[in-house]
């Protein structure tokens, strides 16, 4: 699944900055109750609830949340009741539906003109199951190379994620467990050194172990040179603030909030491609306020509620406009991470079938533990 940034930002200037109006369906009957949000930390601010309520009269609350399968774990728990809208990774859709976690949206209830068209072509991959939609894109990002521009030694110009292995970053490594095995892996592959193909991973157990032998003994080699494991942005950004983390496989979050603390914090793509992933809104099953679900999509796809995000989060929107609408900050640090190569060479995360996640979640703990 490739989508590059140059992909959305064509979408976005071709549809201008002028902000769509939302259908505002069923807002008596949405505006009764309360709109439950469940995301990730830091994405939704009280800017954004207060704007969502003086714009559809709807009051919302938010519970955040650190990692997918924090998560997948808390809707299998409830089967799917406790709240109205939450925003997964695309790879990991399909494995909420073999829970029965979700429901299909009402695509005719959906403002998709406000929508970047390349993050819905691109999100039909783990968003669309069996001719129905169960995603619609809210935001895309990368995770890659974080590091003290100070301190650490490499080449901008030709990172990789074997820069975090160089003797000179000992002690000084930040990394996320079971992302950092699939950093490894690219960089592995990379020099002929996998017995099956990275991708090849995710589509059975046998070249997923195989893969994953080999690259957990490379992993393990190389545990000591860790400063930190991250799973949470809290976490990762605390390993530079206070932990002696000097690089690392990072949200590209992460290196911004630090840039914006006046850290001297650099992020890049590595060689091997960075890691790229896309999230989006997803009904639960038992959701109480669907009408207002529908609302909160809505108001989301406009240029002022996409840049609001923008700049609580540092991730890139996929409503459209809401790029014209940034702080200078915000477009520099973009700017600065990403080549028209790095862009054309993102490594989208394949779905994550539970199978891969149990399996994925094995070598993690081996690699914790080692």
């Amino acid at each position: 699944m490739k989508v590059s940034r140059r992909q959305f930002v064509k979408g976005s200037l071709a549809a201008g900055i002028a902000a769509t109006s939302p259908f505002y369906i069923n807002r008596a009957m949405a505006a009764s109750k309360e709109l439950r949000i469940y995301a990730w930390a830091g994405y939704i601010t009280d800017e954004m609830l207060k704007d969502f309520k003086t714009k559809t009269g709807i009051h919302a609350t938010f519970t955040p949340y650190g990692t997918n399968d924090e998560l997948m774990n808390s809707l299998r728990a409830t089967d799917g009741t406790g709240f109205d809208i939450i925003m997964p990774t695309v790879d990991r859709v399909p494995g909420y539906l073999d829970f029965n976690l979700i429901q299909p949206l009402d695509t005719t209830r959906i403002n998709w003109n406000g929508c970047l068209d390349s993050a819905m072509s691109g999100s039909e991959v783990g968003g669309v199951i069996n001719g129905k939609r169960y995603f619609a894109p809210s935001d895309w990002g990368t995770e890659a190379i974080c590091y003290n521009t100070e301190e650490a030694t490499v080449d901008p110009k030709n990172l990789s994620y074997g820069d975090l292995w160089k003797p000179e970053h000992n002690g000084g490594v930040a990394v996320r467990g079971h992302s950092a095995l699939v950093g490894i892996g690219l960089w592995l592959e990379q020099q002929g050194k996998l017995p099956y193909p990275l991708l090849d991973s995710y589509k059975n157990e046998k070249a997923m172990r195989a893969n994953f032998d080999v690259i957990l003994k490379v992993a393990a080699e190389h545990k000591g040179m860790i400063a930190q494991f991250w799973s949470t942005e809290n976490e990762a950004q605390g390993a530079f603030r206070t932990n002696g983390a000097i690089i690392g496989q990072t949200w590209d979050s992460t290196a911004f909030k630090l840039q914006s603390e006046g850290e001297p914090i650099a992020y890049g793509a590595p060689k091997e491609g960075a890691l790229a992933w896309m999230e989006g809104f997803v009904i639960p099953k038992n959701a109480n306020n669907v009408d207002a679900v529908y609302e909160f999509i809505n108001w989301y796809y406009t240029p002022e509620a996409g840049a609001m995000f923008v700049k609580s989060t540092g991730y890139n929107s996929t409503s459209k406009g809401a790029e014209a609408l940034l702080p200078e900050a915000t477009k520099k640090f973009f700017s600065s991470s990403y080549s028209e190569k790095d862009l054309a060479s993102l490594w989208w995360w394949p779905i994550q079938e539970p199978w891969y996640v149990a399996l994925r979640n094995e070598y993690q703990d081996r690699f914790l533990s080692a």
